[in-house]
């Protein structure tokens, strides 16, 4: 597939994924139980100072008693003009307000996902040099562990650890130097023992091909094979991998935000749940989804520019 080809395609699913989320979230939202226009009144002044008064107020300026398609509509031709409107509760720009949070899941997801691939790239490479010995079994024994520890069980534990009894680390918070460690170590230790074993995996399988045994009989030192033959081929099977698991990475930031109070769209997604703000929970439902297109598109580029054998074939075809 070329370049440009993979990017139309990309950019279809990227509209159709669009429609899709708003769709459901919107019929998601008017599905959930209890009085909208209440939940949002309570978002605005506070439960002790709604009544039913504040309440109708509500459902009269935001239009909440209008036919759902007229106001599905709406968000949609919205939507197309890029107007995302303003929170029903903050009366921010819910723009303002989706570029703040994802600023925020972007940080964390980047320090996770840099921080897994040093550790499990590295324990990996360690594995394979030596299948069946003690680094390879020692690794074995760390994946089978981190993969079988949830999130929030590994977070707790981490804070209990960490912040509780050595008091080294914030247990919760965001903005602060320190306060992002403990999600992004959360996050990161469970990503890297899958990692650890792909890349073992992928880097015995080049290290047993005809070409690295040829470079080997060339006279070359280990390193120089490692680093010229083994390394990028061996990243074209684990760089697929790794856009698996940025997409679960992203899916899963919504536990450790709320875990950890970090501002980002997981956390701004549960709060737009609770206090209905509809305009809010689609934006960053749709974010999330389009995010995971970039990755699956990031990587689908990168596969190219490692392998380019497909698009030599096309030209020759």
């Amino acid at each position: 597939m070329s370049l440009g080809r993979l990017l139309a395609g990309r950019a279809l699913q990227a509209v159709g994924v669009a429609v899709v989320v708003s769709a459901l979230c919107f019929l998601v939202v008017l599905r959930l139980p209890g009085d909208i226009a209440y939940r949002i009144a309570a978002g605005r002044y506070g439960y002790d100072l709604v009544d039913a008064q504040a309440a109708d107020g509500i459902r009269a300026e935001l239009g909440l008693d209008d036919p759902a398609w007229q106001r599905f509509g709406q968000w949609l031709s919205d939507l197309v003009r890029l107007d995302f409107g303003d929170s029903l509760v903050t009366h921010r720009p819910v723009l303002q307000e989706v570029g703040y949070y994802l600023a925020g899941t972007l940080q964390l997801a980047g320090a996770a996902l840099l921080l897994a691939i040093v550790i499990g790239g590295a324990a990996g490479t360690l594995a394979a040099q030596r299948p069946g010995g003690v680094v390879d079994r020692v690794t074995d024994v760390w994946i089978a562990t981190v993969r079988a520890l949830p999130p929030f069980l590994l977070g707790l534990l981490l804070v209990l650890l960490l912040s509780v009894h050595l008091g080294l680390l914030p247990a919760v918070g965001h903005g602060g130097s320190t306060t992002i460690v403990l999600p992004a170590v959360t996050l990161a230790i469970g990503l890297s023992g899958l990692i650890a074993r792909v890349t073992r995996d992928a880097v015995v399988e080049v290290r047993g091909s005809d070409y690295v045994r040829f470079a080997r009989t060339k006279g070359l030192t280990e390193r120089l094979v490692l680093a010229r033959h083994v390394a990028r081929n061996a990243a074209t099977l684990v760089v697929p991998y790794l856009g698996v698991q940025a997409v679960v990475l992203v899916e899963g930031v919504v536990v450790v935000e709320s875990l950890f109070s970090w501002q980002g769209l997981g956390h701004a997604l549960v709060h737009a749940v609770f206090w209905r703000d509809i305009p809010v929970l689609q934006a960053s439902a749709l974010v999330l989804a389009l995010l995971i297109v970039a990755v699956n598109t990031l990587v689908d580029v990168a596969v190219l520019w490692l392998d380019p054998r497909p698009r030599r074939s096309e030209v020759a075809a």
